[in-house]
């Protein structure tokens, strides 16, 4: 899809220092743990003590980026919240789960439940904000934000002023140990830092949550535009390339226009073959991957748009997180984000340096 949606406002919160200081001064956070948690922030500025006791950690993380991202744009309530997420809480789940068989399905606590639901973020923000116009969360594993995104270009589209737009997984020992059953993580602890130098099947897990908020037109102050779109289910590698040359094709541009591609790389050699066949399709192109940064889950392309749209706005790149990196790009006009999770759902978003408007 094509379209006009500028970024106006992000927040994240990631296994990297991303919440509130500069991230081209920020060092490389790395694990040896093939679990990549969040640096979690002081949650106090944004939610109340008291909620805080009540609410899960996913809740935290998913409320507290929201607001961080609604403060940094400045622009007050927004006229829509869309959000995508692959597994919701699942602290909650959880525990709502062990405590039917625990309690044997009597005198359960709701709460647990309640939050365990995919919405749980979207509705705390619209009670706290009072937002009572459109509310929607996408739950379509690797597709998930995508699709939220997707669906806010559409409402951009049809004349809604701005929208708040995200998307939060998190991980936890249970369901780490269950994905491990299916060959989603690697069986050697690796550093993450080094992640690319495993080339064996499984990767590193990971969580984070990442709100951007979207308008139809730029200002001074926008991040990048958000100029194109494209979801590819279990492409086959020809329909990976010829996907990869319509999409280009449809914004006018072949592969010498794009300055810097950002690739969802992971280490799992079972997937390998998809990022040769896209190196064939844009040589000479300068690539960095980010999984290295934040994980493997559904929605870790939201991370790599949050990076990308930092990259364009301030025209440099952390280079110091990138160790794997020999040469970096002069200029950046324009970043193209590939990844997809574990072969099934394959994504492009084309992102472009914002022009501020004319006074």
């Amino acid at each position: 899809m094509k379209g006009k949606c500028y970024i106006q406002g992000l927040a994240a919160i990631t296994p990297q220092h991303t919440f509130e200081e500069n991230l081209f001064s920020q060092p490389l956070v790395s694990t040896n743990t093939n679990v990549f948690a969040v640096t979690e922030p002081d949650y106090k500025t944004f939610i109340p003590a008291n909620s805080l006791r009540r609410i899960s950690r996913l809740l935290k993380m998913g409320l507290t980026t929201a607001l961080k991202c609604m403060q940094d744009s400045s622009l007050g309530v927004p006229g829509a919240i869309v959000t995508g997420t692959g597994k919701g809480s699942l602290q909650d789940t959880e525990r709502f789960l062990k405590d039917i068989r625990q309690y044997e399905e009597r005198a359960l606590n709701p709460t647990p439940f309640i939050q365990s639901t995919y919405n749980a973020v979207n509705g705390m923000i619209a009670v706290q904000q009072q937002v009572t116009t459109y509310n929607n969360t996408f739950v379509h594993r690797g597709f998930s934000f995508e699709s939220a995104l997707l669906d806010s270009m559409l409402l951009l589209e049809e004349g809604v002023s701005h929208t708040l737009t995200g998307a939060f997984d998190e991980i936890s020992a249970e369901h780490f140990y269950i994905k491990s059953r299916i060959g989603h993580w690697k069986k050697e602890m690796v550093n993450s830092a080094e992640l690319y130098n495993h080339l064996s099947p499984g990767t590193i897990s990971g969580e984070g949550a990442v709100f951007f908020t979207l308008t139809a037109s730029p200002t001074a102050q926008s991040y990048a535009r958000v100029a194109g779109l494209k979801m590819l289910y279990k492409p086959s590698l020809t329909t990976l390339t010829t996907g990869l040359a319509s999409f280009l094709s449809q914004h006018g541009l072949s592969a010498k226009d794009i300055d810097l591609v950002i690739t969802g790389r992971n280490g799992d050699n079972n997937f390998e073959h998809y990022y040769r066949q896209l190196d064939m399709g844009l040589p000479q192109v300068s690539q960095l991957p980010f999984k290295h940064l934040c994980g493997e889950y559904e929605t870790a392309g939201a991370f790599a748009l949050w990076l990308g749209a930092h990259m364009l706005r301030a025209q440099q790149v952390p280079q110091q997180w990138f160790p794997m990196a020999s040469q970096f790009p002069d200029t950046l006009n324009r970043i193209l984000i590939y990844n997809h999770f574990f072969g099934d759902q394959h994504t492009f978003i084309l992102l472009e340096r914002s022009a501020a408007p004319a006074v």
